[in-house]
């Protein structure tokens, strides 16, 4: 498999522990403002609110490349097959009627369509 596209699989790998991620953040309450002296020397607040924004900028940068790919083989491949593991292969072939061979093919054009997209949205 090529580098690029292997990046990219491990990018919507990764797609589920944003979200994850940001469920969490969300949960956490907002902390307290003190003007209270602090005995760090950061500001874990500050921190948090910039980690937040990063997470969330990452999540739509994925998201807006996955909503750009309109073939809907391509968006099972990518999002049931790949992001939430819903299927093995043999079951996400016999889905879409397709030899192993023909879905390994699909898969490729999907990912490269999708890093095609997410290259796009980022410039």
């Amino acid at each position: 498999m090529r580098q690029d596209i292997k990046k990219i699989r491990n990018l919507l790998k990764e797609y589920t522990k944003l979200k994850q991620e940001i469920r969490t953040f969300n949960q956490v309450s907002s902390p307290v403002l003190s003007v209270a002296p602090s005995h760090s020397g950061g500001n874990g607040v500050e921190t948090s609110l910039i980690n937040y924004i990063d997470l969330s900028y990452q999540l739509k940068e994925v998201e807006d490349a996955l909503n750009a790919i309109h073939d809907p083989q391509y968006q099972f491949i990518l999002h049931d097959y790949i992001i939430e593991k819903r299927f093995t292969r043999s079951e996400a072939c016999e889905r879409l009627s397709v030899s192993v061979s023909k879905f390994n093919y699909m898969k490729n054009c999907a990912l490269e369509l999708f890093r095609v997209a997410y290259i796009e949205l980022k410039c």
